[in-house]
């Protein structure tokens, strides 16, 4: 691509690359996961870099994507992600990361957009797929789960203030441990590997269809013209199937028959007509 947007490239990702990092921790409590997710999130965005720069929210895009990335099923497979990072020094870091984490997916990506991203309900609704009264159920429900586990988030009289409390709270859980970001990947590397992965996916497909077209030229070549029944292998019959219909005589009536065929008839004379 362009110089102009390898330059807007790096900026996106100078802007926001730490952020997602902490954002994406608050979602799984694994910093290797945090570090993958942003790098497929920033990859997916440079292959489709010409539909990224010209979306009004770049910054939310690539969020989504991180996001989807980091609360995937599929990392329940993965051996090295099963493993938890280890749990935060501070008493009460640790009970917040637990409380959250033990949160449903979409409770907890809810919490996170609307409290330590700060995004409207509107926005968050918008960004999680959701109507935005299920939005705000699923938001007030998480808020009660967080408050049920950290007695200390009920004390504020308001809901405005517990809201304030807990986004401050989410905030500092989240910015912690700074020297962990450092190990994000540069620009320039999720770049490269961006489209080394996009070569080798273009050349599984091209492939893909030579051995297509290949099996499908064999299939007319080795096709026959036409069809030709096969022959049944002859074998042995061991026992013939009974005959139907009139079965033969057996040897006693035949030498009745024998005998009465050889014999005159014995009987009264046939009568001849005279001529008077």
């Amino acid at each position: 691509m362009s110089e102009a947007a390898v330059e807007a490239f790096d900026a996106l990702y100078a802007h926001c690359s730490t952020a997602l990092f902490h954002q994406t921790f608050l979602l799984t409590g694994r910093r290797g996961r945090s570090r993958e997710s942003v790098a497929r999130a920033f990859a997916l965005a440079w292959e489709r870099w010409p539909e990224v720069a010209v979306d009004r929210d770049p910054v939310g895009w690539v969020r989504a994507a991180a996001y989807e990335y980091a609360l995937s099923p599929w990392h329940r497979l993965r051996l090295a992600h099963r493993a938890v990072d280890p749990p935060p020094e501070e008493p009460g870091e640790r009970a917040l990361l637990d409380a959250l984490l033990a949160l449903p997916p979409s409770y907890r990506r809810t919490l996170v957009l609307h409290d330590a991203v700060g995004l409207a309900l509107p926005e968050t609704a918008a960004e999680t797929e959701a109507s935005t009264p299920a939005t705000a159920s699923r938001l007030m429900n998480a808020r009660a789960a967080v408050v049920e586990r950290l007695p200390e988030l009920a004390e504020p009289s308001s809901t405005a203030e517990r809201s304030a409390l807990l986004r401050e709270r989410i905030g500092v859980l989240a910015r912690g441990h700074p020297e962990a970001s450092a190990a994000l990947p540069t620009p320039d590397a999720v770049r490269t590997g961006s489209e080394r992965r996009a070569r080798w996916w273009t050349g599984v497909v091209f492939s893909f269809a030579a051995l297509l077209i290949g099996l499908a030229l064999f299939a007319l070549v080795t096709m026959p013209g036409r069809y030709e029944p096969a022959e049944s292998p002859a074998h042995r019959v061991e026992e013939a199937p009974p005959r139907f219909g009139p079965q033969p005589p057996p040897p006693q009536d035949l030498k009745l028959r024998t005998r009465l065929y050889g014999e005159l008839v014995q009987g009264p004379a046939r009568p001849t007509p005279r001529a008077d």
